[in-house]
This record gives C-alpha cells, sequence and structure tokens, in this order.
C-alpha cells in the first residue's frame, strides 16, 4: 500500500505544530498531517498545573538532552528539558503567559525589515487569547483558544513579597502584558483553566481533531526532509520500526524547537557544508547559519528556608493542610494543585541608561532543594533573576548522521562578562527585596549562596557553580533579511522551495521573557503567510 499524500506536513507537534495543524486544516480542500516523536498526551500529570516539575526529567516525555560541558561553567552539564509528547513543550512547561517588552518585536521588524513590529503581531496574540481576566481590554483577547488566567488563590508568601517590594518603592505593574512599558512587580497570569493545563493540544488540537482532513501521528521520528532539486517533497519517517516517505504537494513545515529543527535541517543535508561533510552528509544545500545563533535565559535562585510553614512544601505539621488541598483539587479542581507555583515575578532596569528592563525576577513560595525533587519537601521560598537579554552566543550541532542521536547542544553560557555582571547585580537586589521587613516574619534564612558569600568574585563563583537556563532556546535557525540569515521574513528556508521553519528558533533575537506565547504568535501569522491571508491592520492600543 502506497504512503499517504498530504498538501502540509508539519514536523512536531510543539506550541507552533499545534497551532498550525489547527489554522491550516480549516480549509476543508487541504489534507494536513502532524507528526510527533513522542506519545500521545495521556498522563495525568499533564493537566494538574503543580505537578509540572514531575514532567521536566521525566523519560517518557523528554528528549532528555543536556548541553555539552560548559566552558565558563567549571566544566558542569546543564539538562535541557524538552518535551517528547504531544503538545510538545506546551503539555510540560510551567503555563507562563507573558509576551515579552513591546520594543522586543520592534527590533525585530528592524531586523528583518518588514511585517513584525508590536503594533502588526498584537493582533496575532489577542486572536489567539481568552483572557478571563482583561479580556474587554483593547491588549487582549477573549474569545481566542488559549485561556489565561490569574492563579485561582495566591499562596499567602505572595503578599509577603509584593508588600516587600512596596516597602522598597518598586512600582506595581497592574498588567504585564496591557502596557508599553511592563516594568514593576505582581502576580502572574497562566495558561490555567478551571485548574487544568490549557496546552497546544487542550487548546488547538482537542477541539478539531476528528476533521477529516487533519492527520496526527505520534511515535514517529521524522529522520529528514525529502528534497529533489532543493525543493521539499516530504520527509522520511520511522513509525514503530517501520520507514515511511510521507509526500507533500504544497510545503514541509518544520517546527520541532530550537534544538528540534536545526537537527533536522542538518540531516536532511542543509546546513554548514564543511560541518555536514565530516559527518559523512551529502550537502543538499549549504546555510551556514543553521544551528548557530543559540541563546536562553540564564537563571541563578537565592535560596531561603523557613521557620513557618505558609510555603507549597511536604512536611509532618503540614500534612493536614496538604491532604486537604488535595480532595480540593480532586472534587472543585480549586487550591495549590491548580496552580503552577510560579506565582509572581517583576522587572527592572539594574544599571542607568537601559531602554527597557534587563533582569526578570520569578518568586517561587516553595521549597527549593539542592538537590532537585519534583515536590518541595520542607517549607521555603526562592527568588530567581534571569538575564533577559543574554550578550553570548552558542550553538546546536550533530553528533553524526544517525538521526536517533542527540544533537550537541552548546549555549556558551556566561562567555560575554556582560551576563554574568548582570546577574551580579541582579542578585543584591534579591536580597534587599528578601531582607526587608515584610519577610521577618516568616523567619526565612538564606542558605544559598549563603550570607556569607557577599563580593563580586563569590559571587560570580555561585553564579558559575549554580546558573542554569529556564528553557526559552531561540534563533537557531534565526529569521532575517540578510543572506546569512536562515529564514526570510514568511519563514521560507532560504534557497529551498516548500520548506518553512515556524518555532522559537525563527526569533531574531531573544524576548524579554517567557517565550511560548511569542511562539504561538509566530504560529499563527504563518499560517496567515501559507494559507495567503492579508495580515490584520496594526493595532496601537493606546490610542
Amino acid at each position: 500500500m502506497a504512503d499517504p499524500e498530504f498538501d502540509y506536513i508539519i514536523v512536531g507537534s510543539g506550541t507552533a505544530g499545534c497551532v498550525l495543524a489547527n489554522r491550516l486544516s480549516e480549509d476543508k480542500d487541504v489534507r494536513v498531517c502532524m507528526i510527533e516523536a513522542g506519545p500521545p498526551d495521556k498522563s495525568p500529570r499533564i493537566h494538574i498545573p503543580a505537578a509540572v516539575a514531575t514532567l521536566l526529567f521525566d523519560e517518557k516525555m523528554s528528549w532528555g538532552y543536556k548541553t555539552v560541558p560548559q566552558k565558563n561553567l567549571d566544566g558542569r552539564v546543564i539538562p535541557i528539558p524538552r518535551g517528547k509528547v504531544l503538545g510538545g513543550c506546551s503539555s510540560t512547561n510551567g503555563m507562563v503567559y507573558y509576551r515579552g517588552h513591546p520594543r522586543d518585536y520592534d527590533d525585530w521588524a528592524a531586523a528583518v525589515n518588514t511585517g513584525w513590529s508590536f503594533r502588526e503581531v498584537l493582533p496575532y496574540f489577542i486572536r489567539s487569547e481568552n483572557n478571563t481576566t482583561w479580556g474587554d481590554s483593547p491588549w487582549h483577547g477573549s474569545d481566542g483558544p488559549i485561556v489565561v488566567s490569574d492563579i485561582n488563590r495566591l499562596n499567602p508568601l505572595i503578599d509577603t513579597f509584593l508588600a516587600a517590594t512596596d516597602e522598597l518603592g518598586y512600582a506595581r505593574c497592574e498588567d504585564f502584558n496591557g502596557t508599553l512599558e511592563p516594568e514593576g512587580f505582581n502576580s502572574r497570569q497562566g495558561t490555567i483553566d478551571k485548574g487544568r493545563r490549557v496546552s497546544g493540544v487542550t487548546a488547538y488540537i482537542n477541539p478539531v481533531k476528528d476533521r477529516e482532513n487533519l492527520t496526527i501521528m505520534t511515535d514517529s521520528l521524522v529522520t529528514r526532509v525529502l528534497l529533489q532539486d532543493r525543493r521539499a517533497q516530504g520527509v522520511e519517517v520511522n513509525a514503530g520500526g517501520e520507514i515511511r516517505k510521507l509526500k507533500a504537494s504544497r510545503e514541509v513545515i518544520v517546527a520541532g524547537g530550537s534544538f528540534g529543527s536545526p537537527q533536522i535541517l542538518m540531516l536532511s543535508g542543509i546546513g554548514a557544508g564543511d560541518e555536514l561533510q565530516e559527518l559523512g552528509i551529502a550537502v543538499r544545500h549549504d546555510l551556514p547559519a543553521v544551528g548557530k545563533n543559540l541563546h536562553d535565559h540564564p537563571a541563578v535562585g537565592i535560596l531561603c528556608h523557613m521557620k513557618t510553614s505558609e510555603s507549597y512544601g511536604l512536611s509532618w505539621r503540614a500534612l493536614p493542610r496538604d491532604i486537604g488541598n488535595v480532595f480540593e483539587y480532586l472534587l472543585l479542581r480549586r487550591g495549590p494543585l491548580a496552580s503552577n507555583m510560579f506565582e509572581a515575578m517583576g522587572f527592572l532596569h539594574t544599571e542607568d541608561g537601559l531602554d527597557r528592563p534587563d533582569v526578570q525576577f520569578v518568586f517561587q513560595p516553595a521549597a527549593r532543594n539542592k538537590k532537585f525533587r519534583p515536590i518541595p519537601i520542607g517549607h521555603g521560598y526562592a527568588m530567581n533573576p534571569l538575564c533577559l537579554y543574554p550578550k553570548s552566543r552558542g550553538t546546536v550541532s550533530l553528533a553524526g548522521p544517525d538521526p536517533h542521536a542527540k544533537p550537541l547542544i552548546d549555549p556558551n553560557l556566561l562567555d560575554d562578562e556582560r551576563d554574568i555582571q548582570s546577574l551580579v547585580r541582579a542578585i543584591r537586589i534579591c536580597r534587599e527585596i528578601l531582607n526587608a521587613s515584610p519577610f521577618a516574619a516568616t523567619g526565612g534564612e538564606e542558605y544559598a549562596p549563603g550570607p556569607d558569600v557577599d563580593d563580586d568574585e563569590g559571587l560570580k563563583d555561585y553564579i558559575r557553580g549554580s546558573v542554569v537556563t529556564v528553557h526559552h532556546p531561540v534563533s537557531t535557525c534565526r529569521m532575517g533579511a540578510d543572506e546569512a540569515s536562515v529564514v526570510d521574513p514568511e519563514l521560507r528556508v532560504r534557497g529551498v522551495e516548500g520548506l518553512r521553519v515556524v518555532d522559537a528558533s525563527v526569533f531574531p533575537s531573544l524576548i524579554g521573557g517567557n517565550t511560548n506565547a511569542a511562539v504561538v504568535m509566530v504560529a499563527e501569522k504563518a499560517a496567515d503567510l501559507i494559507r495567503g491571508i492579508p495580515a490584520p491592520d496594526p493595532i496601537d492600543p493606546e490610542k
């Protein structure tokens, strides 16, 4: 029996893949196939927000990526969770909804020359959103597929944290996604609906999964894009050990993320020619920028124990409350288990002369154990500063021609001294907040890095020994107007017909915050570009 032919084949079922599968299959005259390497999203833990930490390193739902030894971190190897399940990282991420700073997109427009300014992309953010708090605002949507909501009941430590920032004179930001100048502190919204995770699958796929023109394949690894005379013809897939060749009459759309997308292109012979030849891969199109320009948000943690038990965390003294929380969730889908536990954040300039905040601060009202545990043991809280605009750049490359081999991921963290300086300044701000009088009643004590680590060199050593990424990798298939970019402003791979990339790998640069909402926007816009639908009118919400 011959393998079927489709109009569009989407490689990857992460956030972007789900959006594209939904939007492209709206046209009943086209046949759409979305292919996922991992299993369906059946695990109950995916859908319980507080279970997020149990998913990050689950071998059944994660790619199990790690960095190569980091030369600036004393050779440390850092785990990099990426979802290998229907929905990709949207089924395993922290469910935070933040779009980034508006000027980030104006920078994109300047880099690609057209189409990607904040006023031009805002309609796509609005189209995708159903905001239960801000739906009447001109900045937000109220009937899109992605439900965005406030945490239904914040941990009491959030009031303590915000009182501390108030005491120090920091501003409150009423709506982080509803202003041209998102700076200050407040609680934050998440992609949670009635106590359950909102993923690419629940928002975009489940409502349309019965469309006759939409095929969804799981447990199927795309090994390469099939090319003929620099035109994508389809893909080769390993489905349960069976090698199949699926044809795409219109386009192949690679949506494998910032690690998977460059890996697939390189396995297909699209990448730096000399590097591919060394691995014995036939060069189909020499495109040196594939896999370059990798960057992510580096972050560290300021960790505190506490004497009281308001925080999330298991202990004998909190056992009756924790049992009650389980029954509250089972019966009402409310309470701590309906929270992603990342409930408050802020954005600040840490030095003068910047046109937007350079550090994001995340407050977690839960114990952070030195050895990772998916469920916090004991009581405490943590404050995590993120360097929003890192200068360091890394690479993704192939370990060899075997498509089952994990790529070599080198984010080259802290290669630029400015990144570590930003985090040193941020740690000092964290300490001011955590030492403010509202925290006195908790009996909190910092244990990492510890109060004795106070000079710049000591803090830098702590950062090098503990810094991680926060899983926002971008730009390995960079969009641009220059010939050195991988895709053009319409996300078409340069020099190859019928092939696009649509995911965070195409970001011209990293945005100042969490990346999932921006990936949704990119995919919504890509769907219009692919279908030839005119872009919506730009929106200026302040007019």
